[in-house]
């Protein structure tokens, strides 16, 4: 079955020189020449002012610079968040741009009996690739991938993106060629199943 499938490329750096770039294009390209429709956004490129109050989360405007972004996320069944783990957590960047556009009234409404709301975001799905220096087994049994679980819980769980699966790639600083090719196989696979 053919996917809308929307890259959300989260590597501050839009140079597009990083192991992140690598991976998503790799993605992108498995799911294309599998048939799967493909976007990608660039955060890096992206203008993503930081809110500074609840007030404006949810009152105020969506910066007309990310309605792209937030319209080709409700276009997606299928969303791939690529990122590099940045002092343990996703960079300021992915946050921040997250905040923006999982506002009230898109991403969940409030009320209709439930203090949660309603989960606007169901029916989509979820792959979140994180690179790392630290080995990815020291990040997911040592310190219990925290920041990644906060992450699916607390903000794609919580908007109604489930199932969201996992790629984390760590010793990224120690790769060889031939690690990256092989990195770069396995998310052209995954690309191609669009999982």
């Amino acid at each position: 079955m053919t996917q809308r499938i929307l890259i959300l490329q989260g590597h501050p750096d839009a140079t597009g020189a990083h192991l992140c770039h690598a991976l998503a294009q790799a993605y992108a390209a498995g799911a294309q020449a599998a048939g799967h429709e493909v976007r990608t956004v660039d955060l890096g490129a992206l203008d993503v002012p930081l809110l500074r109050s609840a007030h404006d989360w949810e009152h105020g405007e969506l910066p007309p610079q990310l309605r792209p972004a937030q319209e080709a996320i409700a276009w997606a069944g299928h969303l791939v968040l690529v990122f590099p783990l940045w002092l343990g957590e996703m960079p300021a960047l992915v946050k921040a741009f997250l905040e923006q556009v999982a506002r009230p009234g898109f991403a969940f409404t409030r009320g209709e009996g439930s203090p949660f709301g309603r989960k606007a975001l169901g029916g989509r799905s979820a792959r979140v690739v994180v690179t790392m220096g630290m080995p990815a087994l020291a990040y997911r049994w040592i310190y219990r991938a925290h920041s990644l679980r906060s992450l699916e819980r607390n903000i794609l769980g919580f908007v109604g993106i489930a199932p969201v699966h996992e790629t984390l790639v760590g010793m990224v600083g120690q790769l060889k060629p031939a690690d990256v090719r092989r990195w770069e196989h396995k998310l052209r696979a995954l690309g191609a199943r669009a999982t």
